[in-house]
């Protein structure tokens, strides 16, 4: 599956020609000139990005501001691609998370290097493992004893959700806070996630050995 690309970029001309370049290196590239627009496609849980490349002279909100917003919110690498390259807006970028640092003008290919490179970079720091399982976090992959487990989206976030806070009591309504889902979701729709992942991982619903229910509250990772 090809890697998906968020490019915040106010130059149309020169975001056109990155997103080009990168859907022609194999990159799934969506290019985005609003910062507030992109930040909405983001955390809307519509669309799944695996890498933020970021301006920072954007109209109505500073690169920098931007950042720290989706820092906040979400684990995801960034690039900063900026003409600011003076040692001071490298050392912010940096303190705020940014992976990387990329000075204006640059040639497409280093554009494409440096993804790799970060991409491979933050695989590695996201891949952990609980209990039984094996959680790649850039790649969106469980795995059980070595085996892959075919987990949906929503399946994976709410079971990284549970690793992340184990021997937790969640309550459903956390559980839709956390993700970000829509306040419309419905507690029996979390239900239905949790029963499809005890299946995936072969939890007994009865008795199980991993994700327990709380009486009363919600969910639990005991495993």
């Amino acid at each position: 599956m090809s890697k998906k690309v968020l490019l915040i970029e106010d130059d149309l001309t020169l975001s056109e020609m990155i997103v080009s370049f990168l859907k022609a290196y194999g990159f799934d590239a969506l290019g985005f000139s609003d910062p507030k627009e992109a930040l909405e496609t983001l955390f809307s849980k519509k669309e799944s990005f695996d890498i933020v490349v970021l301006d920072l002279m954007l109209p109505g909100m500073d690169g920098f501001d931007v950042a720290k917003i989706i820092k906040s919110r979400i684990d995801i690498p960034i690039i900063i691609s900026s003409a600011r390259t003076d040692i001071g807006n490298k050392i912010y970028g940096y303190d705020l998370g940014a992976d990387d640092y990329l000075d204006k003008p640059y040639e497409p290919r280093e554009l494409v290097l440096r993804i790799d490179a970060v991409l491979r970079r933050y695989g590695r720091q996201n891949t952990f493992t609980v209990s039984d399982f094996t959680i790649d976090e850039a790649n969106k992959s469980v795995m059980m004893d070595g085996y892959p487990i075919d987990l949906t989206r929503i399946e994976f976030d709410i079971f990284l959700l549970l690793l992340k806070n184990r021997n937790k009591n969640l309550s459903r309504d956390q559980i839709i806070g956390s993700l970000g889902l829509d306040d419309e979701t419905k507690h029996r729709t979390i239900d239905m996630h949790i029963s499809n992942l005890r299946q995936k991982i072969g939890d007994d619903a009865k008795e199980p050995r991993y994700i327990k229910s709380v009486w009363g509250i919600g969910y639990k990772f005991t495993g």
